[in-house]
């Protein structure tokens, strides 16, 4: 288990499983009892001073961990080309997480094929200013391919593994193999669905297996099934908590 590390997409508890947590304490605090992981996705959206980001490291263990989302801004809105300077305003506030800060998670829109040379010059431009592990979604059929797998693994960057899968790849790992970096939006209906037993006993033998430090996000968020899927997967694996 202690390569295995199982959360949510924010850290938000549905009341029909609030029984399931402490009853004491701010909503992090309480989730962070029995996860001990989190992913920030509201970076995704919106800038947060670093100060709020120590407020949420101060809030959890010392052996909690967050992944933290980049922008839009640079992802979505630039595509990686110029991003520089959001790059470093990101970097400044997330660094407020100190110990606390995992992965960075770098979502790509559907649109974005690969192209190799921007997909470098940002790849060196993130990697000059951030050591820590980086996982990247990327959601166009064209960077599931060698030359983007070998860009991926020279910058040592895991590629996603993501449910559901845009393309047979991207069930799986790839990228570079330091790291694996599983998310789960739900399926059939993406945020919405929750994963049913059999799924969720398959995920446990598969990740049962993990030789290097292994994250699962739950993403299926937007009916509440995210914690109560984590939960019972870490239930699975053996372990009550974080």
């Amino acid at each position: 288990m202690s390569l295995i590390r199982v959360g949510t997409a924010g850290w938000a508890i549905p009341r029909a499983i609030a029984g399931s947590f402490p009853e004491e304490g701010s909503g992090l605090q309480r989730y962070a009892a029995r996860f001990g992981v989190a992913e920030i996705n509201s970076s995704f959206h919106r800038p947060h001073r670093p100060g709020t980001y120590l407020r949420w490291a101060e809030a959890v263990p010392e052996d909690f961990r967050f992944a933290a989302k980049l922008p839009r801004r640079i992802t979505h809105d630039l595509r990686l080309v110029g991003a520089e300077e959001e790059l470093e305003r990101f970097l400044g506030e997330v660094a407020g997480l100190g110990s606390r800060l995992g992965p960075l998670l770098v979502q790509l829109p559907p649109s974005l094929a690969f192209e190799a040379a921007p997909a470098a010059t940002f790849f060196r431009q993130l990697r000059s200013r951030h050591a820590g592990g980086v996982a990247l979604e990327p959601r166009h059929a064209s960077w599931f391919a060698p030359e983007p797998d070998g860009l991926l693994r020279e910058h040592r960057i895991a590629r996603v593994a993501a449910d559901p899968a845009r393309v047979p790849a991207a069930s799986e790992p790839g990228g570079w193999a330091g790291l694996a970096y599983v998310r789960l939006h739900g399926s059939p209906r993406t945020y919405y669905s929750s994963y049913q037993a059999d799924y969720l006993e398959a995920l446990a033998a598969r990740l049962r297996d993990a030789s290097v430090e292994t994250w699962c996000i739950f993403d299926n968020t937007a009916s509440g099934a995210a914690a109560a899927n984590a939960l019972d997967l870490l239930t699975r694996l053996g372990g009550g908590g974080p």
